[in-house]
């Protein structure tokens, strides 16, 4: 958004101020990042205090609001009430998880919805936005990856790869997963304004194919550089295990097929999809991973998997 001379106001508990360093890009040089400091702006607040919120937001006045972190409607609705009836566009980051299981795939926007989703409270937030009037629009993701990635999914990977370990994985193997790099996604996001179109609809972001977990294994291997012929991946049933497991969680994925088809998006918006999974995971590799076993943060918790390999 600030690449494209919009000034930008974060809203945060403010543990990292503009300009920290650990902030930047991977890839970003100095000069940029200082261009895109010069443009943000941050107001400190906490966004579960709902009072402290509009407190700290009436006055204020923005041609857009992105809500990147709202999980249940009561975390949203005090920000949705404040800018309905205003001209702000409000952009939602949703997930994919919202919809129902299905033998028909990829799952489109109009699909069926789980209403028992563990992310119900996106659900009913999207509904409420709908509801309220709001000029809104809801980003739908998949499985977001690339560097400096939140959720360490394809660190899981690598790190059993790095360790030269079988790598455990439930299953079959051939379930199609859909992964969407993070560029892509913010990309997307900043797209989606001064687009009238897209005022009050929902769009899935991923990248253009899907992928099996056996091929995850296998790309993520490449992305490193290793001959993925040589990897060995061992099949297992999850729910022979479940008790064993525990509260741990085995494998960053869902055991099922889950993907979308984010033609819509690229159909309504100014917006192409730049990484494909090699590519992808090659930026995740190099600007992320390599540096986080540098610096010895890795979590290397491979105790599930011990549990599997020890019953083979």
């Amino acid at each position: 958004l600030a690449d494209q001379g919009h000034d930008v106001v974060l809203f945060n508990r403010g543990s990292k101020p503009v300009g920290d360093k650990s902030l930047m890009v991977p890839g970003e040089s100095e000069e940029a990042f200082s261009a895109r400091n010069e443009r943000t702006n941050a107001i400190t607040g906490d966004r579960t205090n709902a009072e402290e919120l509009v407190s700290l937001l009436r006055d204020e006045r923005f041609d857009a609001v992105y809500d990147n972190n709202g999980r249940e409607l009561s975390d949203s609705k005090p920000l949705i009430d404040l800018y309905k009836g205003s001209d702000t566009h409000y952009i939602y980051m949703s997930s994919a998880g919202v919809y129902l299981k299905s033998d028909i795939m990829p799952h489109l926007e109009e699909h069926a919805v789980d209403p028992k989703s563990r992310h119900k409270g996106k659900l009913d937030t999207e509904r409420y936005l709908a509801e309220s009037g709001i000029r809104f629009t809801s980003i739908r993701p998949t499985y977001i990856y690339g560097a400096l990635n939140y959720n360490p999914l394809e660190q899981w990977f690598f790190e059993r790869l790095a360790a030269g370990r079988a790598v455990p994985v439930p299953g079959h193997g051939q379930h199609l997963t859909g992964l969407g790099h993070v560029v892509d996604l913010a990309c997307a996001m900043s797209a989606v304004l001064g687009n009238d179109k897209t005022i009050g609809q929902i769009y899935n972001i991923q990248d253009r194919t899907a992928v099996t977990f056996d091929g995850t294994v296998h790309a993520c291997a490449e992305a490193m550089g290793i001959d993925a012929s040589k990897v060995e991946i061992v099949h297992y049933d999850p729910a022979q295990f479940k008790e064993a497991f525990g509260k741990k969680k085995a494998f960053p994925m869902r055991p099922q097929h889950f993907f979308t088809s984010p033609c819509k998006a690229l159909a309504d918006l100014d917006w192409s999809i730049s990484y494909d999974t090699a590519a992808g995971l090659r930026d995740s590799y190099t600007n992320d991973f390599v540096h986080k076993l540098k610096a010895g943060k890795l979590k290397n918790d491979f105790s599930t998997d011990d549990i599997v390999l020890s019953s083979m």
